[in-house]
């Protein structure tokens, strides 16, 4: 299903009175007010292949209806989200989910649809059907160093394959660890581990970067190979200058202070960019913001300073992502509550008043700092982020236009009822 330019214009029109008035309330104490909103209209989130049909749990996956069912129609539901709110402009694949037929054809299908590849991802955390030897025991640390060349080599492909469709970056998360104390030779694991990422570092092209991942816990819960961010920077500092330390939100233990993390990490100029979700307990893969949007918008905060201090471009010079597991809900409306939220805290971080703040944390003013940071976060920037959505072409409120148009239904006419997406 494609979204016509009348479509939206006509959407726009009829929510234009409204927009209006409230754009220009908040328009009024702005500062730079076409600086900011180019910002938003520049900023981009990738949209991961593998989150176009529903997720599940360890123990069941209840699919959705209208599911994407090859790599086509799931660009087209990236395009679908894209037409919609203009944040969506990159696609990122997971390897071997999403391996393109003809990278051509896929190229060129994506550019119709505005998007641009972003990272693609490999995956040595599952065994595949047609797989010879079994990471059930890790795969870049494995004891078998056959075991460790089958996964180095599909790293390679995915690099390949990332080549061919335009992408400047491969992300590698290892389930590798333990379970058990005594089954693991930590230094050895770390050790094997480098060697692994040495080799495939190596097959980068010059222009290429590579995100090691890290997770806290899960699928082993007494070691993680790739734990936290330290291993991650340890590895990215040991392999080179192309190596970068990719956060995802939900890979830290309860109450990790990831905006501190991010600081650090972008001064050391090791920071890749971020897999956007939210969590209660642990990796809980839940839709951006849903459960403490206070915490994202402290994390751009950092973010912003970050990268303005450093001279860094926002939209191009860290890598942006969602990755989020829609269990209970439409996977579509799930990733469009997301980009909001993430613009929303963008938006809200672009407000804040960072020279005032720096004068007030150099006297030791508390009280102001936490006032500066709280006058920003209680703005209600989306009618900003809905200006810069219309000036792009998208819609003013992209959910209400989606189940006005009854997306969901025209994609089940389309493809059936009972469709399952590739990938977990």
């Amino acid at each position: 299903m494609q979204l016509t330019k009348e479509t939206i214009a006509e959407h726009n029109q009829s929510l234009a009175k409204s927009h209006q008035k409230q754009f220009d309330f908040i328009a009024e104490g702005v500062n730079d007010l076409q600086t900011l909103l180019q910002k938003l209209i520049d900023f981009q989130i990738a949209i991961p292949s593998w989150a176009l049909g529903s997720g599940g749990t360890r123990f069941g996956r209840f699919p959705g209806d209208g599911e994407p069912r090859n790599l086509e129609e799931k660009i087209a539901d990236v395009g679908l989200l894209h037409a919609l709110n203009q944040s969506s402009g990159a696609i990122s694949l997971h390897i071997p989910w999403d391996i393109p037929k003809d990278a051509p054809a896929i190229k060129t299908l994506a550019a119709m649809h505005g998007l641009k590849f972003d990272a693609v991802n490999s995956n040595t955390f599952q065994d595949q059907p047609d797989q010879a030897l079994s990471y059930k025991f890790g795969s870049l640390q494995h004891v078998d160093k056959a075991v460790r060349r089958q996964a180095i080599d599909h790293n390679i492909e995915v690099i390949k394959h990332g080549v061919n469709l335009g992408s400047k970056a491969l992300t590698v998360w290892l389930s590798d660890g333990s379970c058990f104390p005594g089954q693991l030779n930590f230094r050895k694991a770390f050790q094997r581990t480098l060697e692994s990422l040495q080799e495939i570092y190596a097959a980068l092209p010059d222009d290429w970067k590579v995100f090691v991942e890290y997770k806290a816990f899960e699928p082993n819960f007494y070691s993680m190979t790739v734990g936290d961010w330290g291993q991650s920077y340890l590895y990215a500092n040991k392999l080179g200058p192309k190596a970068y330390t990719l956060v995802d939100l939900g890979h830290h233990l309860p109450n990790a202070n990831i905006e501190q993390i991010v600081s650090l990490l972008m001064m050391e100029n090791k920071l890749a960019g971020f897999h956007f979700n939210d969590s209660k307990y642990g990796d809980d893969d839940l839709t951006v913001g849903s459960i403490n949007p206070s915490s994202l918008f402290l994390f751009f905060n950092e973010l912003v300073e970050g990268m303005d201090a450093r001279g860094m471009n926002h939209a191009t010079d860290l890598g942006w992502m969602i990755d989020a597991s829609h269990n209970v809900k439409d996977p579509l409306e799930d990733l469009l509550q997301s980009i909001e939220a993430i613009m929303i805290a963008y938006a809200q971080a672009l407000l804040v008043n960072t020279k005032e703040l720096k004068a007030a944390q150099e006297v030791n003013d508390v009280v102001r700092c936490q006032e500066i940071l709280q006058t920003a976060y209680r703005t209600d920037t989306r009618p900003l982020i809905a200006e810069a959505r219309i000036r792009s072409g998208g819609a003013l409120e992209p959910l209400q236009l989606f189940r006005n148009l009854k997306v969901r239904d025209e994609l089940i006419k389309e493809r059936g009822k009972k469709t399952v997406a590739t990938g977990l």
